[in-house]
């Protein structure tokens, strides 16, 4: 059975908000922003789907470059005048970055085990 985790469902979500946020009001819709924010989109959603369909780690950890990129785009792009994509940006990239560093977190904790019965042979 495949499991599917409720983080990739909201970077899936994350991503669309993205997609969606320069048509929405969110900054214009041809600016550098807006193209961030489309591209950036539609990469975390493509993750996120993938990750859904056939969940791998390195989907995860993708996710977690791209939240960082969300973070840093402001600067590195010049936009941090344009206060709607600015926090946009930061506040999604936060979001998509914590929803991946929890699922990598969940799969390199190593299972508990149960402490042995007495009588199995253990001293």
């Amino acid at each position: 059975m495949k499991e599917q985790r409720w983080q990739d469902w909201i970077n899936v979500l994350l991503g669309a908000w993205l997609i969606l946020a320069p048509f929405l009001g969110i900054g214009g819709i041809s600016d550098v922003a807006a193209i961030n924010s489309y591209l950036t989109g539609t990469a975390v959603a493509i993750f996120a789907i993938a990750a859904l369909v056939r969940p791998q780690v390195w989907e995860e950890y993708t996710n977690m470059v791209l939240g960082l990129w969300l973070i840093l785009a402001p600067f590195a792009l010049g936009f941090t005048n344009l206060a709607g994509p600015f926090w946009n940006q930061v506040i999604v990239g936060l979001l998509i970055g914590g929803t991946a560093l929890g699922v990598t977190m969940q799969k390199s904790t190593p299972p508990t085990s149960t402490p042995p019965t007495a009588g199995h042979g253990h001293a």
